[in-house]
């Protein structure tokens, strides 16, 4: 067990923020894990996967525990479904471009997301029209205090918009491992009609889509609205889209031309990045802390803003918003 001190967690968040681990473990196998969660109490220690849903704020006075597991596993296969148990530290978006080079379907509207696959299940990642509750089969997670590990159904996790079990009720109880993914083989069920897909699609005269279409056609529709965390800091969307009543609804609709999604519920969801933009925000910046100037929604760090300069404008922001249309923007990021 090589076990670092004083480490920079800069490389290991993608808003890339110069924070130290008080001390630092990168674990490559289930066994190492389990052999630092007997050797540390749980309240000692500070999981980290991709490092690409948090803000750091501050060193962390704990022992950081890297999640390193790689592995894509074959564990049920029928003429016209796949099952794959992915580990916990691979990579999203190579773990969706795996998916699409096989030709199996489920998660190519979620290409180019940043993060690993362990954290994926936490806040119930989604994107144009898809979440991964949609393919989500089970995951496993050991617990921290009795280190027994539990399989997690759909059901079991409860999953919510950007919600689930482990963000809830288990918050820092268990640490997933891998997560199993139940994908199409051929028969594809294709999400065209969110966002601007089928627009790029038609610009492209592509009639009859295939996964790796719709997949490329997300990559480039992502890439021209969001800075690729590697150039410039950033950890995607950093508020979730409120959802507001009807009565709400109607208030705002008399003064403003409202950009929305109507749910079943008889609620309405509002593109947080269109009401950031409407306080005219976008591009807007504080030292090296700002709103990015193609999607309002991303905040980045122009190279050497800290945690607490990233905190302040997003406060600035849900302030802004608030004054303006008494909607409360909720950050879809962890801070620390």
């Amino acid at each position: 067990m090589n076990i670092k001190k004083d480490y920079s967690l800069k490389t290991l968040n993608t808003f890339g923020i110069d924070v130290k681990a008080k001390q630092f473990i990168s674990v490559t196998k289930q066994a190492e894990l389990l052999e630092i969660l007997r050797r540390f109490y749980a309240s000692e220690l500070f999981i980290l996967g991709g490092g690409s849903n948090m803000l750091l704020t501050q060193d962390i006075e704990k022992t950081v525990v890297h999640v390193n597991l790689k592995g894509i596993e074959v564990v049920q296969e029928t003429k016209d479904h796949i099952w794959l148990n992915v580990r916990a530290g691979e990579n999203w978006h190579k773990f969706v471009l795996h998916c699409i080079e096989n030709n199996y379907g489920g998660l190519e509207n979620l290409s180019l997301i940043p993060g690993n696959v362990g954290t994926s299940p936490i806040q119930n990642i989604g994107a144009y029209g898809v979440e991964l509750k949609d393919n989500f089969e089970f995951c496993e997670a050991i617990n921290v205090q009795t280190l027994n590990t539990t399989k997690f159904s759909k059901a079991d996790c409860k999953f919510g918009y950007r919600q689930s079990v482990f963000k809830n009720k288990y918050k820092g109880q268990f640490i997933i491992t891998n997560v199993c993914f139940k994908l199409t083989k051929h028969k594809h069920n294709l999400n065209l009609d969110y966002g601007a897909i089928k627009t790029v699609l038609e610009q492209k005269s592509i009639q009859n889509p295939n996964i790796k279409d719709i997949s490329d056609v997300v990559i480039a529709i992502r890439s021209s609205k969001l800075p690729d965390p590697k150039e410039l800091g950033n950890s995607g969307s950093f508020f979730k889209n409120p959802i507001i009543s009807g009565d709400h609804f109607k208030q705002l609709q008399q003064k403003f031309d409202l950009k929305y999604y109507p749910l079943a519920s008889g609620d309405y969801k509002i593109p947080a990045g269109w009401l950031i933009d409407q306080c005219r925000l976008k591009g807007y910046r504080v030292g090296d802390a700002g709103v990015h100037k193609q999607q309002a929604l991303v905040l980045v760090n122009y190279g050497n803003a800290s945690g607490h300069d990233i905190l302040n404008l997003a406060e600035h922001v849900q302030k802004q918003v608030f004054n303006t249309f008494n909607i409360e923007l909720e950050p879809e990021v962890n801070i620390y």
